[in-house]
């Protein structure tokens, strides 16, 4: 790797900061005229992206925060704000019953929907989508001018 000049070495720190290369380029002391084009091209040079990179490497192994802690803890956000935590109160702070006299309990639906969100995300497992992209089909090699009764006939008849 080539000798990066004070200025591209604190771009590359800052970067990592906020992951914006045009604060990066102005925290680093370059003009706010053109913060935003040095910040583009800075981010273009394989030097400097090397060291970026390197510089993030060095922050993972350091705080030990990889994309396997951040799944683990959205799965638990995720079971957590599922958990039946919170008994839900009437007026007089007793705990409200259903009609086979179990405790109804609060629990945090966004908190659940968000973290699930993410969870589902990180893994690609892609659930709600209802197209197939024909670029990916074909790589997988499915022929989707076919009926689905003629992707699953069997052809042994």
């Amino acid at each position: 790797m080539a000798k990066l000049t004070d200025k591209q070495e604190l771009f590359a720190r800052e970067y990592l900061k906020d992951l914006n290369a045009t604060q990066a380029a102005i925290r680093a002391g370059y003009s706010e005229k053109t913060a935003r084009k040095i910040g583009s091209e800075n981010l273009s040079k394989p030097d400097l992206t090397e060291r970026i990179a390197e510089l993030n490497s060095e922050r993972i192994q350091r705080v030990q925060v990889d994309a396997d802690y951040v799944l683990r803890q959205a799965v638990k956000l995720h079971e957590r704000c599922m958990q039946e935590v919170e008994p839900i109160t009437d007026r007089r702070g007793e705990e409200v019953n259903d009609h086979q006299g179990r405790t109804i309990y609060h629990f945090d639906a966004k908190g659940a929907a968000a973290a699930l969100k993410l969870v589902g995300e990180h893994i690609t497992v892609q659930a709600f989508k209802t197209t197939i992209k024909s670029e990916h089909a074909g790589s997988i090699g499915l022929n989707l001018n076919k009926s689905l009764s003629e992707l699953f006939d069997d052809d042994s008849n």
